[in-house]
């Protein structure tokens, strides 16, 4: 199967459509990113560093070592990096930045690459804010799938650290209400499969930043 018909998204648009065979979550990330600033304190950018479950990447990665040395090298993955961060605009990146109703929006990825540990993916991408660039000390900052579809989780090591500015700012991952987690454990596929398309930030993470 051509990379270019595997990427993400659209296992996305798979599950999102009911054909997806198993529960949800499909696929599972485990988030770590860098938030950028500017020197008023602004979130310009956010990088992103994205690993993904060991039976996505090898659903994904099936086929790509290209010359056959059993590694996956960055080249081989080129391609499905590119479809990748180029599809996920349509899904917003499941990143947000909001102040009460202002919302950032962002350009087009930059500086993104796929890497290959021996078992799982990681991909990495830059983000830069386009419009509405939120003051990282107001701002609430979410990577979520609205369907439930991807469960993100933020790495419990150093999931989020700041870069730039001259505030000294520091990200704080709050942790989600003990309902949602219960509510979450009792979900069974049936309900997902109702949502048709519905969304819920129930299960968001948000971030928060203390500056000074």
């Amino acid at each position: 199967m051509s990379p270019l018909l595997r990427p993400f998204a659209v296992l996305l648009a798979l599950g999102l459509s009911g054909i997806g065979a198993l529960a949800h979550p499909h696929v599972q990330v485990s988030v770590k990113m860098d938030v950028v600033l500017d020197d008023s304190g602004a979130i310009t950018a956010v990088r992103h560093h994205w690993t993904f479950d060991e039976a996505y990447s090898a659903f994904a990665s099936n086929g790509l070592d290209a010359n056959k040395d059993g590694k996956l090298d960055r080249q081989e993955l080129a391609a499905l990096a590119k479809e990748n961060v180029e599809s996920l605009g349509e899904f917003g990146f499941f990143t947000f930045i909001r102040k009460g109703k202002e919302t950032s929006g962002f350009g087009a990825p930059a500086d993104y690459f796929l890497d290959h540990d021996g078992k799982v993916l990681t991909l990495h991408f830059l983000l830069p804010i386009e419009k509405q660039r939120l003051q990282a000390k107001e701002a609430r900052l979410e990577v979520y799938d609205p369907s439930y579809f991807v469960a993100f989780e933020f790495d419990k090591n150093k999931p989020v650290s700041v870069e730039g500015g001259k505030l000294a700012c520091v990200a704080k991952v709050m942790a989600p209400p003990a309902s949602v987690t219960a509510r979450l454990s009792q979900m069974s596929e049936t309900f997902f499969q109702g949502m048709k398309g519905s969304e819920s930030s129930e299960w968001s993470i948000p971030v928060k930043f203390d500056c000074k």
